[in-house]
């Protein structure tokens, strides 16, 4: 058993020891944490055998107490099990823990949390089963030196037969490019057209193997500024497992309904398994943070899957997104591609009522 499930799984005999790496002063002093210096690429620790880790949590700081600007984004975390080159976790940390546009803020899903101070506590609770080791890295593109501070909880098992299937994880960004809105009218950028492909949404998840998708967070910086209706989320969400053609068995119906949400939402809520962490500003402006975690209802694939959003109805909107993607699946996974650079990753700055429509000058990064 891959760990406890639930509180009625509490009384039943484990077989397994639980271990722990962390960072913590070897020398028994108060020094409990690493120091990481811009450029470093560091291996928190190794795990030989077989067996899950339970439980990751994490936080950091500058080194000489100096707030940077979008740490969250400059820091990058990854993953290996069983003794593969390619990581199947690569993703920016601050995204990796819930929450995009290089911040933090206190908030509690079921599998992923940021705690009080101000959300910098970290915290995982995916199991993540390994047969033949694990490693885990943190690579720093940050400005200045950090403190680093973590535990790896993992439990050590005789084998792992009773799972193939290994959890990974993937960010992307995109700006995405739309029409031109001031060519056509207001209810047409917002509902006009038909999608019959699917073929130029945003992307989620592109993954070959077998497996189940087991949720996202996305995060979206609307670009335009209008005094019309400025909705960013009408766009469908389309799930194409294992090849098939649109309209593929997973077809919604808006964005905020994929989220369990409704009606446009700028409310901030949160639960075990979605949420809306950023509601933008006025006319839906500005930054946005949403989840949707997978938990109860994982979305099974035997071949390949790709999960995918309209940006804007029809794709019509072109606005800065920005999401990772939770999966388990039977190794080798398909390759991520690199990372884009740190100076790529970096929220845009908001847009002024003199930009309105001009969105051309982020295309290049």
């Amino acid at each position: 058993m891959l760990g406890s499930s639930s509180l009625r799984d509490l009384c039943k005999p484990k077989d397994s020891k639980r271990k722990r790496l962390s960072s913590f002063d070897t020398t028994g002093g108060n020094r409990d944490f690493l120091k990481i210096f811009p450029g470093d690429k560091v291996q928190l620790g190794k795990i030989d055998g077989a067996g899950v880790v339970a439980h990751i949590w994490m936080t950091m700081a500058p080194l000489e107490e100096v707030k940077e600007e979008f740490l969250y984004r400059k820091i990058v975390i990854r993953m290996f099990w069983d003794n593969e080159e390619q990581p199947s976790v690569e993703v920016p940390i601050g995204d990796f823990f819930g929450i995009g546009h290089g911040i933090t803020k206190n908030y509690s899903s079921a599998p992923l949390q940021m705690g009080p101070e101000d959300g910098q506590a970290l915290n995982c609770l995916f199991p993540m089963p390994f047969s033949n080791g694990a490693r885990f890295e943190i690579e720093s593109q940050a400005d200045d030196p950090i403190k680093f501070y973590f535990y790896i909880d993992y439990e050590l098992h005789n084998n792992m037969n009773e799972s193939n299937l290994r959890f990974h994880a993937q960010w992307h960004r995109e700006i995405t490019k739309g029409i031109d809105g001031s060519k056509v009218t207001n209810p047409f950028y917002e509902f006009g057209g038909k999608n019959i492909t699917g073929a130029n949404n945003y992307t989620i998840l592109d993954a070959v193997g077998k497996g189940h998708y087991v949720g996202c967070n996305l995060n979206i910086h609307n670009l335009r500024s209008t005094d019309s209706w400025n909705w960013y989320g009408e766009g469908d969400d389309m799930i194409f497992i294992d090849g098939e053609k649109w309209p593929p068995s997973l077809h919604g119906t808006g964005m905020e309904d994929y989220f369990n949400t409704a009606w446009c939402p700028q409310q901030e809520y949160q639960s075990p398994y979605f949420g809306l962490l950023m509601g933008g500003d006025q006319n839906w402006g500005g930054k946005i943070s949403t989840y949707r975690y997978h938990i109860e209802d994982p979305v099974m694939f035997d071949k390949s899957i790709r999960v995918t959003i309209e940006h804007g109805h029809n794709n019509h909107r072109s606005d800065d997104y920005s999401s990772t993607a939770y999966w388990y699946q039977t190794e080798p996974h398909k390759e991520f591609g690199s990372l884009l650079p740190v100076e790529d990753r970096m929220p845009l700055p908001n847009i002024t009522p003199d930009a309105a429509g001009d969105v051309d000058q982020f295309f290049n990064y």
